[in-house]
């Protein structure tokens, strides 16, 4: 799947990435930033790495300039009906993470525990687990994730 990836004959799906980047003890932004470059203090609202998950129409835009800071903000956009599973090893190299949503519905489910969050809700992940993200809404849900890496990641 990496040949045809790289040969531009396949889009990886937001499963797919969260798998990869877990495989090299990346978050995703990380695997984006070495696959863009770049650097700076500061990255501009157009230069930020946007990605579309083509399975899901679910949209990830990288808001922290790269570098290597322990702390990634990402924007995240999941059209209605839509969701995106992770295993729980895409994210067992973090500190933590929260995701707090702007607009619209977000259900968060981690293992056995269902969330239903509004505009304004936060949720901090616990220990890694299964999870997934889904909009169960008639709308577009906008969030972002505040990512804290572990000081090893």
């Amino acid at each position: 799947m990496v040949s045809k990836i790289e040969r531009g004959e396949a889009s990886p799906t937001a499963a797919l990435l969260g798998r990869l980047s877990a495989a090299f003890g990346l978050t995703m932004s990380q695997l984006f930033a070495r696959v863009e470059g770049g650097g700076g203090l500061v990255t501009r609202a157009a230069g930020q790495p946007t990605w579309r998950d083509p399975a899901t129409g679910f949209v990830r835009r990288s808001l922290t300039p790269p570098g290597g800071a322990p702390l990634e903000l990402v924007w995240g956009e999941m059209p209605p009906g839509a969701e995106v599973a992770y295993p729980a090893e895409s994210y067992r190299f973090l500190a933590g993470q929260q995701i707090v949503v702007i607009e619209g519905r977000l259900t968060i489910v981690q293992g056995e525990d269902t969330y239903e969050l509004g505009p304004g809700d936060c949720i901090r992940y616990g220990p890694p687990r299964d999870s997934a993200i889904r909009n169960d809404g008639d709308r577009l849900c906008r969030y972002v994730v505040a990512v804290l890496r572990s000081a090893g990641g």
